[in-house]
């Protein structure tokens, strides 16, 4: 069993062709097949590969997309988004990509990537949202943390850890996703779908 709604974090520089983009494309394509809505930032790179992959599976694919970011670069809401959430600000957008999944993914990224992974987590740390999966995608992201966990360790304790999972690929993250969404004790089956085996 898997969430209903899924956001992915990612980076808007990848470009078609590249390994990233195949990666985030599989990603979609996974949950788009279990029939997952898939929540993205909406435009280029990552966000794009992902709404491609889950369009092209059958998924629902809903972009979040904000003023601030097309006033910042000429960018629209890429082909493969079937719903727009439209926002004013940035801040708005990264609200309503947490507030409106019941788990969040994260592949490799950058600036905004780490923030979206860090807001997250916090809200979850300080139950300022509910329970939720909160899986980390590559291991370029597990060695950022464990760099992070050892560099400050005095004020990371392990309670704060446990929010955070890690999985190799794309495929062990639907994976992880599954067994930690029908491990939580408030899921209940009226907010699942069934995975599909490939």
């Amino acid at each position: 069993m898997l969430p209903k709604r899924v956001t992915i974090f990612g980076s808007s520089q990848t470009r078609p062709g590249d390994p990233a983009y195949a990666q985030a494309w599989r990603l979609g394509h996974l949950l788009g097949k279990a029939g997952c809505t898939v929540l993205t930032g909406g435009y280029i790179g990552t966000m794009e590969a992902v709404s491609r992959g889950a369009a092209e599976a059958g998924g629902h694919v809903i972009g979040v997309t904000c003023d601030d970011i097309e006033h910042w670069r000429s960018v629209k809401a890429n082909a493969w988004v079937q719903e727009e959430w439209r926002c004013l600000t940035l801040r708005d957008r990264l609200a309503r990509l947490i507030d409106g999944c019941e788990a969040a993914l994260a592949l490799p990224g950058g600036p905004g990537t780490l923030t979206e992974i860090a807001l997250t987590w916090n809200l979850l740390l300080t139950e300022s949202i509910s329970s939720r999966p909160l899986i980390l995608i590559g291991p370029a992201w597990q060695a950022t943390f464990e760099a992070f966990f050892r560099t400050f360790n005095e004020y990371v304790p392990l309670s704060q850890r446990q929010w955070l999972s890690f999985s190799e690929d794309e495929e062990a993250a639907v994976k992880e996703l599954e067994k930690r969404w029908c491990s939580n004790p408030d899921t209940s089956s009226s907010n699942t779908i069934n995975l599909q085996r490939e």
